[in-house]
């Protein structure tokens, strides 16, 4: 009989990383269940192979995953070749263009041999959602569409926007979130895992579970990743990705170039590191070294350790050479001060005037790199500055920048260099 560890310990391990868990006391009473009996519970997290490569941000999922599985307990990796003949419409403005069986089964090979970076193969379930709607019939499938209204579907946001804006919305489109929660009824999940963007598909999984005469599901969101700008979802379609086949350098390089605050986030979301741990290097660790670290890790979990040692020492040729951590220069420095002309005098901050009237919470804001690197002490004034970012002189966490004008959330944590030099500058 499975060992299974003090349901406190297992929450706190699955709560790591987590958005939300609907419902938490469910949750506990299941692993209480689990424990008592030796039966492990059925966790489910489906995919749609709609395209061939996985990136960082669908490993936040899989990590999820991977973590129930530390725990001894059952893993159901749900391959949606079925579901992904529909498309997702979640976050979508416009109907999916569908894709071919034969698409599908070829992207649903390439994800096999990536996720097995993470899972352990042999304790995970692997299952395709085509087994059961195959042998759906069309009486089955009218029995399955009463239990929604068009209403209950149209509380969707993105159905609801559509609709707002006199957009199509497809009727298979419809279809998408019954058939997602459908999956749950076949599978008898006890838990099922999905990003916040799809927490009405998993809400409906627990509906329909009620209806089929089963214990409604708990349902585990997950954050969305940012990618490497720090703002927008991570996606290879916006430039931001981070793909987890690609070469080790690169993957290194990429990682050394977010910003620190996001280097926290990306150590909670894509790692088994636990929060004290963190929190401690937070406290006691230089971010340059922290950051190595978490770059260290994520190539080792994708490639090898050897490929991560050799990753980082190209990547400190190329970029850290003679470079002294103990000389590293810090400075503070409020935004009023490196703000773009015309802005120097706009308050950021609450209130309904000023810049702070006409910016959503959230929202990057513009500096002047040229003031920026005179205020560090980088350059010897402001066109000095913009001399060395003409050169191509100047990098912002590893990454050589170009452009005058920076676009930061606040607070920002930024690493510059200008040839040997280096200033940590906090921005607020």
């Amino acid at each position: 009989m499975p060992n299974f560890a003090p349901v406190d310990e297992q929450l706190a391990y699955i709560k790591k990383g987590s958005a939300e868990i609907i419902r938490e006391a469910d949750l506990r009473s299941r692993l209480e269940k689990s424990r008592a009996s030796g039966k492990p519970i059925r966790v489910k997290a489906g995919f749609d192979p709609t395209a061939p490569d996985l990136h960082l941000g669908h490993t936040v999922l899989l990590r999820k995953l991977k973590h129930f599985q530390d725990l001894g307990h059952t893993v159901i990796f749900l391959i949606g070749d079925f579901t992904g003949m529909i498309g997702d419409p979640t976050g979508r403005s416009a109907t999916r263009p569908p894709l071919s069986a034969e698409e599908i089964m070829r992207n649903a090979k390439t994800y096999m041999a990536q996720v097995w970076k993470i899972l352990a193969q042999a304790k995970t379930e692997v299952r395709f959602n085509s087994e059961w709607f195959d042998k759906l019939k069309p009486a089955d499938w009218i029995r399955l569409t009463a239990k929604f209204t068009v209403s209950q579907m149209l509380e969707r946001e993105d159905f609801h926007r559509r609709f707002l804006e006199e957009k199509p919305i497809a009727l298979h489109e419809l279809l998408y979130p019954l058939a997602q929660g459908y999956d749950s009824v076949a599978l008898q999940a006890d838990v099922e895992l999905g990003g916040t963007d799809q927490k009405f598909n998993l809400l409906v999984g627990r509906e329909l579970q009620r209806s089929y005469g089963q214990e409604s599901q708990v349902v585990l969101t997950t954050p969305i990743l940012e990618g490497l700008d720090g703002v927008q979802k991570m996606s290879k379609s916006l430039g931001n990705a981070i793909g987890i086949q690609e070469p080790p350098l690169e993957m290194y390089g990429k990682i050394m170039s977010i910003s620190d605050p996001m280097m926290w986030r990306y150590y909670e979301l894509l790692t088994d590191v636990q929060l004290p741990e963190i929190e401690k290097m937070r406290s006691e660790t230089h971010p340059m070294e922290a950051k190595k670290n978490l770059a260290r890790r994520l190539v080792t979990d994708f490639h090898s350790a050897e490929a991560a040692a050799r990753a980082g020492e190209d990547w400190a040729k190329q970029f850290q050479k003679d470079e002294n951590p103990e000389e590293v220069k810090v400075v503070r420095v409020s935004y009023l001060e490196v703000a773009p002309v015309g802005l120097e005098g706009i308050g950021v901050g609450s209130g309904g005037q000023g810049l702070a009237g006409i910016r959503r919470p959230g929202d990057p804001v513009p500096v002047k790199l040229d003031k920026l690197l005179s205020h560090c002490g980088l350059a010897e004034s402001v066109s000095d500055g913009s001399r060395k970012i003409k050169q191509k002189a100047v990098r912002i966490n590893g990454e050589v920048r170009t452009d005058h004008i920076l676009n930061v959330q606040l607070p920002a944590e930024l690493t510059i260099r200008v040839g040997r030099s280096i200033c940590k500058a906090s921005i607020n």
